[in-house]
């Protein structure tokens, strides 16, 4: 399904910042407009301070790439927008340009539901200068979100070990596009099912629910409630269980999975919503075996995330069902992943490439030149380190990765070790050339992702730092453009 025409039926080529049209038009004017450019979408650290990321929302970048162009609306708008001179600000024949522009670049990327590391391209797009530019602000809104939350999720699910995760989050997600890509990241990211039923339409996600404590009180008791609930839901019936008295609530429950069992259907489970998860949860499990339910689940909520869980979990509570809501699909803790988008690579028509780097007074921030690529190394069924190369100068016969931060910090490769280059032909011109996994499929994949790795980069406390380099020929060119461009534009000092 074409998503983004779904929710929005009209074109989105507008979804950029003002500034990438100004440089647009800027380019269109210069003697730059028939240039190349090869541009990189990373990030510089792994969100929460964990050791790993799961990349995700090239579904999303599909869609809205195939989709792009600038409609008739979208020129007479522009149109209106004038200088601080009261003139127009574009020439009609930029917006004619616009009106008629596709995007027909070579863009490569890392399929979602990767595991991924800082300063490695998520996404690699190479062609017309004006396109790669106006890909930019787009690209970063679609990975940026969807790739933290994704991440969000997997670690709620590390925490779980297996037991179901329901994405509960619509009600206060950030507006209908972050609730629906939120649901979409969070099932590739681990969780079960979501409560959000227009993103199970949309993406062939699960639903799940039970009922709000509005239905309890709808009634003169709970007792009543719950036996409505259970005649009109026999066969998925989860019974909310704290609106008045949580334990008696329970006994409630039992009361009325009897008489469900009696009608040849089963009690699915309690849910806990308030309260002392861990004692409440101990307490009910015990009320339901007793009762003769010991399959039934028991559903918690109430603010959770992967430190509340896991603190559950260390004082024994038996809960086996976790619904996730607020701090999941808001990113509670880290609101943004900080993904950037740089020139790399530039070329006249009919010329070489030309490397480019972007200097800081922060060395995390100093860019990584090249047309990269990522080579990830296997020995006996374990990742062991990830080279950023580049695909013209580097030497990829006897690898040596050179950590960015570090350059005293290098390895070098087994010689028995497997590998894989990590981004993928998406687009080649105009020409979508890759075959999209179901979301099924995707999610399976982030998770034999994860399995493959080290036990120490999903730890929350000082995650082990998985080994990612540059390789030494593009790490040597690195430091020669650093060199070079302080000395042409800091005057040597």
């Amino acid at each position: 399904m074409n998503t983004l025409k779904y929710l929005y039926n009209h074109s989105l080529a507008l979804l950029t910042d003002f500034y990438q049209l100004t440089m647009a038009y800027s380019i269109w004017k210069s003697k730059k407009v028939d240039y190349e450019g090869t541009f990189n979408l990373y990030f510089r650290a792994n969100p929460f301070r964990g050791g790993y990321t799961i990349a995700c929302g090239l579904h999303t970048a599909i869609d809205y790439i195939k989709n792009f162009q600038f409609s008739d609306e979208d020129i007479a708008y522009l149109a209106t927008l004038k200088g601080n001179d009261d003139a127009p600000l574009f020439d009609q024949a930029f917006l004619d340009y616009l009106r008629d522009l596709r995007i027909t670049c070579d863009i490569d990327a890392v399929p979602e539901g990767t595991v991924v590391f800082p300063n490695q391209p998520l996404i690699r797009v190479s062609g017309p200068l004006i396109q790669c530019q106006l890909l930019e602000t787009p690209l970063l809104n679609i990975i940026n979100f969807q790739t933290l939350i994704a991440s969000k999720a997997s670690r709620i699910c590390q925490v779980t070990s297996g037991e179901p995760v329901l994405e509960f989050g619509l009600r206060r997600a950030h507006g209908i596009d972050g609730a629906t890509t939120a649901s979409r990241a969070a099932y590739i990211g681990g969780v079960h099912a979501t409560s959000n039923v227009l993103a199970g339409k949309l993406y062939n996600i699960p639903v799940s629910g039970t009922h709000a404590h509005s239905w309890i009180m709808t009634f003169d008791s709970e007792l009543e409630a719950f036996d409505e609930y259970a005649k009109a839901m026999p066969n998925n019936c989860v019974l909310l269980v704290d609106t008045y008295d949580t334990i008696e609530g329970v006994h409630n429950a039992v009361a009325i999975g009897k008489k469900l069992r009696k009608q040849g259907h089963e009690l699915t489970g309690i849910r806990l919503d308030s309260g002392d998860l861990a004692y409440l949860s101990i307490q009910a499990r015990k009320i339901l075996d007793e009762g003769g339910f010991p399959d039934a689940a028991i559903v918690a909520s109430n603010d959770l995330d992967e430190n509340i869980i896991l603190s559950l979990k260390d004082q024994d509570a038996k809960i086996t069902v976790w619904g996730v809501g607020t701090k999941l699909t808001t990113a509670w803790d880290q609101p943004a992943l900080g993904g950037v988008y740089k020139l790399a690579a530039l070329r006249a028509p009919g010329g070489k490439w030309q490397y480019k780097i972007k200097l800081s007074e922060q060395r995390e921030k100093i860019s990584n030149p090249g047309i990269h690529q990522i080579r990830r190394f296997q020995h006996n069924n374990e990742f062991i380190a990830d080279a950023i190369y580049d695909e013209r100068i580097s030497d990829m016969e006897n690898p040596i990765i050179v950590d960015p931060m570090d350059h005293t910090r290098q390895k070098f490769i087994h010689t028995k070790a497997t590998f894989e280059d990590l981004l993928k032909p998406i687009f080649r011109g105009n020409e979508y050339v890759y075959n999209t996994p179901d979301i099924h499929t995707t999610r399976r994949y982030a998770q034999e992702q994860l399995a493959g790795f080290h036990s120490g980069i999903k730890r929350f406390v000082n995650p082990h730092q998985y080994p990612v380099g540059l390789e030494r020929k593009l790490h040597q060119l690195k430091t020669e453009l650093i060199f070079e461009a302080r000395r042409q534009n800091v005057g040597g000092h």
